[in-house]
């Protein structure tokens, strides 16, 4: 049932070493969050799972196979899709162009049309703007497309780079109720998100990171009720 294993991974930035030696595993199926401060290593465990920061020790196994040394856009085809904190779309195309990208290394392009229909009915926001230029969208909405852009690939595994950042609360509840939508039609999603909370209330597991060392893990529903969590992470 592992679908990704991080074993004793350790990554960074020429001498800047960001995960030491970290150890997180997602089963097929679950939302597994990462929570912690800036700098604590949650991005840089999605970039490194990617391709994006080679690993200076450790392995990551993707349904059993080493991604070490494997580059990105092999990654992609092997059924891994991120949607990266900031969102990344491209601004002067429109809604659909930009979803058509996330299935360029998609063979079955006459299933692409599903997948949009898909993706519409997830967001149907994208669908009454799909010939709007991306640039175009509200803060909310480019969320939206930068995730629908990354199912276009039909991953197995969905990283999540901050969905809710600088987001409206009636957004953060809808990006949400979306990855719980995801999740339900079969893909497992590893979610970095500085709204602790609602990661928490959005996930089956979770991981807290603290300077790169994993310090606590367990079912989401334990850590939310944990003090040292609450006090730290949730503001009570």
């Amino acid at each position: 049932m592992m679908l990704l294993d991080l074993k004793n991974l350790s990554s960074g930035y020429g001498a800047i070493e960001a995960l030491k030696g970290i150890n997180i595993h997602i089963d097929k199926g679950e939302i597994v969050t990462l929570i912690g401060a800036n700098g604590a290593g949650k991005s840089t465990t999605l970039r490194s799972i990617t391709g994006l920061v080679p690993p200076t020790s450790g392995e990551i196994l993707y349904e059993g196979k080493s991604l070490n040394g494997v580059p990105t856009h092999r990654i992609t085809a092997m059924g891994i899709s991120m949607v990266p904190e900031g969102r990344a779309i491209f601004a002067n195309l429109t809604v659909s162009e930009n979803l058509e990208l996330g299935a360029y290394l998609r063979r079955d392009k006459a299933e692409n049309e599903k997948d949009l229909e898909r993706v519409f009915a997830l967001f149907p926001r994208l669908k009454e703007r799909r010939k709007q230029a991306g640039g175009t969208l509200s803060g909310g909405e480019q969320q939206m497309l930068a995730i629908g852009r990354a199912l276009m690939a039909r991953p197995r595994l969905l990283l999540l780079d901050e969905p809710s950042l600088g987001l409206a609360p009636l957004l953060v509840h809808a990006i949400f109720e979306a990855v719980d939508a995801i999740n339900r039609e079969g893909t497992s999603i590893l979610l970095v998100e500085q709204n602790a909370n609602a990661a928490l209330k959005h996930s089956h597991r979770a991981y807290v990171l603290e300077t790169g060392t994993i310090i606590m893990e367990g079912p989401s529903a334990q850590l939310i009720a944990d003090p040292r969590v609450k006090e730290a992470y949730l503001g009570e």
